[in-house]
């Protein structure tokens, strides 16, 4: 099975981006969609009101590039397509969010074209349908802000394309006025006393400048696998946004986005317990835009 990480996913998003889709395609999809419609992958009529006692079938991850009715077609990392039927019977699910969005079930009308997914799926009929669809929560904001539209190419594709470069191109206008880590224990993301001290006294830094906002981004060590580490950095970015708001008074129309970042850009080497130590963290970044900083 071809794993695609959720970093890959995303890669792969931002290159169907890049190139506006013709209607073309578009019909070519729907054409490929329809052609397939006498093979394996395709269940014929209604679905069964319960998967219960069907035989499994394959797990399939990569993501959603077309979408047809009660159908979707997802798209592995290394190209292959699958065609596999959704409906009331498959429980969709969230997870990895942030303020309590944590293992959200999601309807089957949220699974947008673009995300990456995790598909177990049960033999029906001569095809395939889709016993649970997981998705992650940041994945579905990000395809449901920009609606990116992959193979099935929608109109505005092109002004959500621009709007997500002009923000990504934003983070250059910032100069960083300062860095404030705090640590973790293994595998936890309550706050230590000294975390929330340090955190208060970095609000009231970036306080002193009325135009300064904060970017918090979560990490890990590498203990644990990839959808482990990549929640467990979320859950941390979460508590620290909760506390600068709740009990530092930082305003929320002040903090930028949050994120979790895993086991991405290590501060210290992995191999040794004090690297790891130092790895399990959250940055709170203290920015100032650089129009504002130079006036």
């Amino acid at each position: 099975m071809t794993v695609l990480s959720t970093r890959t996913g995303l890669i792969a998003i931002a290159a169907m981006l890049a190139a506006p889709i013709a209607p073309s395609a578009f019909a070519q999809e729907q054409a490929s969609i329809e052609a397939q419609a006498s093979g394996e992958l395709l269940v014929q009529g209604q679905l069964p009101t319960s998967l219960e006692g069907l035989p499994k079938g394959p797990e399939i991850e990569g993501i959603i590039s077309a979408r047809s009715g009660d159908r979707i077609q997802v798209t592995t990392e290394a190209g292959a397509a699958s065609e596999v039927s959704v409906g009331e019977v498959t429980r969709i699910k969230s997870s990895g969010g942030f303020l309590g969005l944590n293992s959200k079930k999601l309807a089957v009308g949220q699974l947008l074209n673009g995300i990456p997914v995790k598909v177990k799926t049960v033999q029906y009929g001569g095809g395939l349908i889709a016993s649970e669809v997981s998705m992650k929560n940041g994945d579905y904001r990000t395809a449901s802000m920009i609606r990116t539209g992959t193979a099935q190419g929608f109109a505005e594709q092109t002004a959500a394309t621009e709007a997500l470069r002009g923000r990504v191109a934003d983070i250059d206008q910032y100069n960083v006025k300062g860095v404030t880590n705090v640590n973790f224990d293994t595998g936890k993301w309550a706050l230590t006393e000294q975390a929330k001290a340090n955190l208060c006294a970095a609000a009231q830094q970036a306080n002193a400048s009325e135009n300064a906002l904060l970017l918090v981004v979560g990490y890990t060590d590498n203990v644990g696998d990839e959808e482990f580490n990549q929640e467990l950095s979320e859950k941390r970015a979460s508590r620290v946004v909760n506390y600068l708001q709740q009990a530092c008074g930082w305003k929320p129309y002040r903090m930028l986005t949050p994120t979790g970042m895993a086991e991405a850009d290590p501060a210290a080497d992995n191999s040794t317990e004090a690297g790891k130590a130092q790895n399990r963290r959250v940055a709170v970044n203290i920015l100032v835009s650089k129009a504002v900083d130079q006036m």
